[in-house]
């Protein structure tokens, strides 16, 4: 509830922004490897992608040092795509940061980098990991 009492919906969210050194390198990962689509290139120094659910804004520029971003995480459908992602990684020469792991709650994920160097993740989350107040984390 806002402090004038109205009531508010709940919080998605809509985009995840990142500052690209090499904006075509960024876009030929997220497009070319991971398979997200181009929806809105509004000039040479911005491009606007989605997996249809998810958004990823790539903005040209100088990225800082010492972000707060630890990672992004893309979810897949079974454990089994993660190993299939990891092969697929690999054979584009993505710099795998951790090769494909279980964790406690079930959830299987791995982590690579983009081409500025973002930690992304893939993971798959059964059941369990998806109840809000489980007490699992993620961890690498």
């Amino acid at each position: 509830m806002s402090s004038n009492g109205a009531m508010l919906g709940r919080l998605r969210l809509n985009h995840v922004a990142l500052v690209c050194a090499d904006i075509e390198a960024c876009e030929a990962f997220y497009e070319g490897v991971l398979g997200l689509a181009v929806v809105w290139r509004p000039d040479p120094d911005n491009v606007y992608l989605s997996s249809g659910t998810d958004n990823l804004a790539l903005h040209r520029g100088r990225p800082q040092t010492g972000g707060a971003l630890d990672h992004i995480g893309f979810a897949v459908a079974t454990p089994d795509e993660v190993d299939v992602w990891h092969d697929r990684l690999r054979a584009a020469s993505v710099p795998i940061a951790a090769a494909p792991r279980t964790h406690r709650d079930g959830s299987r994920s791995l982590y690579c980098k983009d081409p500025g160097g973002v930690l992304v993740q893939l993971i798959h989350l059964p059941p369990q990991a998806l109840h809000p107040g489980a007490g699992h984390t993620h961890d690498r």
